[in-house]
């Protein structure tokens, strides 16, 4: 059974003082041959874009024929975070936006090649700005809160077996072992135009984490597991291995991601530690 984090009104909160620090790890699994999923955190290097549009994570899992869901993550990942701190307005319009254009620029690079032709990829992506978090979704990856001990789903997937779990057919445990469960009803790319489902803003404190990931891990690592290895783990980075190395103990069929953030005091000098299959950082330049 997950836990949903309800709204605290965030915006009659004052702005929170706070750094954040970063680990995004990705690893094919025991499985597949090629890893299909994306993930990259962005800190813009320029104080004043960081002031006003804050930090992203953003997680994809790609899908589709050859390189093709490689292709569509690699691109969801680059594109959003370009586009979100492009454009104007308030963050999570921006963000909003960005996803939306995201999945038309995929989607006319599927038609443009016949070997990318139906490509399309799962998307999550969360901003911390002022004291707020902001995020957009659509498929089956997910965003997860641990505060004070305990961990929160904040995301609902677009999945075939989650709508029979909200109309009762199943429940969310045998969700996790159904025949259907990696059938995803919203993907970036497969259409024109899709469907962003956003969270209402809500305020993060200190001590906060957030764990953005693809289905290779919470299929593999149940929740309540999750908020454990969050709670125990040294740090983030340790925490994001832990998580890898128990999805892969259990079979790894899938690639996995584990994208997480800490909320800590300003001043305590929290580094990014990004291990992306590059392994390196990628910042917008101000």
């Amino acid at each position: 059974m997950f836990k949903r984090a309800k709204s605290d009104g965030a915006a009659r909160r004052p702005p929170l003082d706070y750094e954040v620090a970063a680990s995004v790890q990705t690893d094919k699994g025991c499985v597949r041959e090629i890893n299909e999923d994306s993930g990259r955190f962005v800190k813009p290097s320029n104080a004043e874009l960081l002031k006003g549009k804050g930090v992203l994570l953003v997680v994809a899992d790609g899908m589709g024929g050859h390189s093709a869901g490689e292709v569509a993550s690699g691109m969801a990942a680059e594109l959003i975070p370009r586009l979100y701190y492009d454009a104007k307005g308030e963050p999570q319009e921006a963000l909003k936006g960005a996803v939306e254009e995201a999945n038309r620029q995929i989607h006319a690079a599927s038609l443009g090649d016949e070997s990318k032709r139906g490509m399309g990829t799962t998307c999550t992506a969360l901003v911390l700005l002022g004291g707020q978090a902001f995020a957009a979704h659509v498929g089956d990856s997910r965003l997860y809160m641990l505060r004070e001990g305990k961990v929160y789903l904040l995301t609902e997937d677009h999945s075939a077996v989650m709508e029979m779990v909200k109309l009762g057919i199943i429940t969310m445990e045998q969700a996790r072992h159904h025949e259907d469960k990696n059938v995803i009803l919203r993907a970036l790319g497969t259409t024109p135009e899709v469907e962003v489902a956003t969270l209402e803003p809500f305020s993060v404190r200190l001590g906060d984490q957030y764990l953005l990931c693809s289905d290779g891990l919470y299929d593999l690592v149940p929740d309540d597991e999750i908020g454990r290895e969050l709670t125990a783990a040294e740090d983030i980075h340790a925490a994001g291995e832990r998580l890898i190395t128990l999805a892969k103990a259990r079979g790894g069929h899938d690639n996995i991601t584990a994208g997480i953030i800490a909320v800590v005091p300003a001043g305590t000098g929290a580094a990014e530690a990004v291990d992306l299959r590059a392994t390196r950082e990628w910042r917008v330049q101000g």
